[in-house]
């Protein structure tokens, strides 16, 4: 039991932040849009930041290392910082930064504990990566907040006209938002 609710948490909650920012685009009104966009350039920067350091320092995972046991599948690349939590936890931090976003913010950065924790149980992360994770997450919410404001008015018209091609008939029926 405790293995597949691992499982779960390692796995597959990092599917909620698609369904997330896509329903809140799709529903949301152009200052939850602007926000969305903000976080997705977050999650964008901590995943490119992480990919940085994995190049300048790799760190093995445990069972590269031949340290307890691999409950799940995992590739043996480097392991610090977590990608799946920095993702989260980007997005997460992100959302904190805006006060209409913040529920939705403390959700997702409390979603990433039980995350943190079933990728250390199942042996693919050692504690620290979490750490790094964290302070990637932080680093790159706040680049987005500092310096994305400057490109989201373009970006946003860019965005929102590739959606109204897309989405042209069902924002004609009004289940999707203009």
């Amino acid at each position: 039991m405790l293995l597949a609710v691992a499982t779960i948490f390692a796995e597959y909650a990092i599917w909620a932040l698609p369904a997330i920012l896509g329903l809140g685009w799709l529903r949301g009104s152009e200052h939850t849009r602007k926000v969305l966009l903000e976080a997705t350039a977050s999650g964008l920067a901590g995943l490119l930041i992480n990919q940085i350091i994995g190049l300048v320092s790799q760190h093995p995972r445990p069972f590269m290392i031949g340290l307890g046991h691999t409950l799940i599948p995992h590739a043996a690349d480097s392991s610090f910082p977590s990608d799946h939590l920095t993702l989260l936890w980007a997005v997460a931090f992100s959302f904190l930064m805006h006060s209409s976003s913040r529920v939705a913010g403390l959700a997702l950065a409390l979603l990433g504990l039980p995350v943190a924790w079933a990728r250390i149980y199942l042996g693919v992360h050692f504690p620290l990566d979490m750490v790094g994770a964290a302070m990637v997450g932080v680093l790159s919410a706040w680049l987005a907040f500092r310096e994305v404001r400057m490109y989201l008015p373009a970006a946003y018209r860019l965005t929102l006209s590739v959606h109204r091609s897309l989405f042209r008939k069902l924002i004609q029926i009004g289940w999707v938002r203009k």
